[in-house]
């Protein structure tokens, strides 16, 4: 499952496609359509402009006559809504290939997704369906999503969740990384769960001077946490998702595995609800 263009993307790929296709079936110029050279130079400005006689001669193609191309140019200035059909169908045919594809990755990477012996597990480890989030404690999407995923969990009692510390936006988001870490190794689930939500719902800078002052806060030994922040065993599991996270070809968070659906981007807690019933079904 993968999040949809938005209208704005949609409409202009419309109108763009539209645009081009009227002109190779009409051979552009007149009624205020722009002519190749435009079009060219819109999508490659430094492209050089092609000889007049080539531009003539690649306007139309050789098997598409005049009074074709002015029938469907008639037709599709009558019937506009053809194109967003149009657009529609591609869009659906392309979102269940990469359904499919991202299906494909999931399971040819199931173990290290849901069984890697070093990823937070909570919620009912039990459940029969398990969510896994690969989350940045300095995305804005990210806190944004932890009360909807928290939410969801709580008020599905056979869910198992997985957090996967996948830190992709500078230092502080590795530093917090290290951190939530250090924490699950030396402290334990319950207290990993308590830095989790503190980190997300952080809005300031993260030092190592708000590092120390959130163990404060939460009673946890800050001495033991920090040094194993910078140890191999905390190294590793950040190599470790980087490299799944390569293999499945995640690019940003939060992005969400539940099964054999993938979810890129932020979703609520209704949105996880109905995937999970789905996947029952």
């Amino acid at each position: 499952m993968t999040l949809p263009l938005s209208d704005s993307a949609l409409i202009g790929t419309c109108l763009a496609a539209s645009a081009l296709g009227l002109l190779v079936l009409t051979g552009g110029g007149g009624n205020g359509t722009p002519d190749a050279d435009t079009v060219a130079t819109a999508q490659v400005e430094e492209a050089p402009a092609p000889e007049p006689e080539a531009q003539a001669a690649s306007d139309v193609p050789a098997d598409v006559d005049d009074d074709f191309g002015d029938q469907v140019r008639a037709y599709l200035l009558e019937n506009p809504e053809v194109i967003f059909e149009a657009v529609a169908v591609y869009e659906e045919r392309n979102m269940a290939a990469q359904t499919d594809m991202s299906r494909e990755l999931i399971a040819a990477n199931a173990d290290a997704i849901f069984n890697d012996g070093f990823s937070w597990v909570g919620g009912n480890p039990d459940g029969d369906i398990t969510l896994v989030e690969f989350v940045d404690y300095r995305c804005g999407f990210c806190q944004r999503a932890h009360g909807e995923v928290f939410g969801f969990v709580e008020a599905d009692a056979n869910t198992r969740l997985i957090i996967k510390e996948f830190p992709i936006l500078g230092p502080e988001s590795e530093l917090a990384s290290r951190y939530a870490i250090a924490v699950l190794n030396e402290k334990g689930d319950e207290a990993y769960e308590q830095v989790h939500g503190a980190l997300l719902g952080h809005d300031a800078p993260i030092t190592d001077e708000a590092l120390s002052d959130m163990s404060a806060d939460l009673g946890l030994d800050h001495d033991v946490i920090a040094a194993a922040m910078d140890s191999d065993a905390t190294t590793d599991v950040i190599a470790a998702n980087h490299d799944l996270a390569q293999r499945l070809q995640i690019t940003g968070t939060p992005t969400f595995v539940m099964e054999d659906e993938m979810i890129r981007g932020f979703v609520e807690a209704d949105v996880l609800t109905n995937v999970a019933a789905d996947l029952r079904d």
